[in-house]
């Protein structure tokens, strides 16, 4: 591998970086979080758009039979990561919304731990569920 194209797979983590940086900064200036976070949205979605189109224009300048089986196992991978991120994302909101309210229902009645705790649990079963489809995706790759 090249210094150029150990260049090019640094690229969208260093954009990705410098997009944290410049949002931190933005909020420190006096920006409403709200419109850092929906920078960050959009940056995600032009470094991701850039990664998914890039690999596609180097498959069509050829070798097409041998760049499909990558491009099919890529996309499994890019798939395993949605699953896994997407779940974990839900998955912390979810027990960030029911564990404060678990800890509240505890304290006013201690017999309550029993019926809160379950709500916790079910959001961190999204988590697992999505680590669980990753898994059957990687499973059928490789």
């Amino acid at each position: 591998m090249s210094l150029f194209d150990c260049l090019l797979m640094a690229l969208p983590v260093v954009f990705l970086i410098g997009s944290v940086l410049i949002a931190v900064k933005a909020v420190s200036r006096g920006k409403s979080r709200k419109t850092a976070v929906l920078m960050q949205l959009a940056s995600f979605a032009f470094v991701f758009a850039i990664c998914m189109i890039c690999p596609f224009a180097a498959s069509a300048a050829g070798e097409e039979a041998a760049q499909a089986a990558t491009d099919a196992s890529g996309m499994a991978f890019i798939g395993a990561a949605a699953a896994t991120g997407l779940s974990c994302i839900g998955g912390g909101i979810a027990v960030g919304n029911a564990a404060p309210a678990a800890i509240g229902a505890t304290s006013e009645d201690p017999k309550a731990f029993g019926k809160a705790i379950i709500f916790v649990a079910l959001g961190e079963g999204i988590a697992l569920y999505g680590m669980l489809i990753s898994i059957m995706i990687l499973s059928k790759v490789g």
